[in-house]
């Protein structure tokens, strides 16, 4: 009895802390995630894992160009990842297949096509982002549902982990 109450607790002793310390991390610091669907090709493809950091948004507001993780905002369904391309008090107009920030055409070198479609101005409100997807033809974004709040961001995109033979950082420079 004595061999199976120190096994219980050297098992309480070892793996419990992992636990907690996984859980931490996973709920404070990063979490692997994985893209679903072409809404970010080509920076990023259908079934690729991803690390996404929670930590820089407590230190400095979100900057245009970044990649985000962001929750639906009903709440159902598989987080969304999107590039963010206004901040608060920013003015977002899509117009002759370009977008523009503040009336300068956003310089967007990731981009392989156009962007579609046409969007009067529209100022990004206080702890807000407007965020579109790279495959701007095939992706639900800012332009359906609106400029999403930061409660809804989880992270940003910070590595790609798989497949191996495209492990490298995705933040933008």
């Amino acid at each position: 009895m004595d061999k199976v109450k120190a096994f219980g607790r050297e098992l309480l002793e070892s793996v419990l802390p992992a636990l907690v310390i996984v859980l931490v991390v996973n709920v404070f610091v990063a979490q692997a995630t994985r893209v679903e669907g072409q809404s970010m090709e080509p920076t990023l493809h259908n079934n690729e894992r991803l690390i996404i950091e929670k930590l820089s948004y407590r230190f400095h507001e979100p900057h245009v160009g970044d990649i985000v993780v962001l929750k639906r905002s009903s709440g159902v369904g598989e987080p969304l990842i999107k590039r963010i391309v206004g901040t608060p008090g920013q003015t977002v107009e899509i117009t002759d297949g370009k977008v523009f920030v503040d009336g300068v055409p956003l310089d967007e070198p990731y981009l392989d096509q156009a962007t579609w479609g046409k969007m009067s101005p529209l100022t990004v409100p206080e702890e807000h982002l407007f965020v579109l997807g790279d495959n701007r033809r095939a992706s639900n974004d800012s332009r359906s549902f609106g400029a999403i709040s930061y409660q809804q961001v989880i992270g940003r995109a910070w590595v790609r982990y798989w497949p191996l033979g495209t492990v490298g950082s995705v933040v933008a420079e």
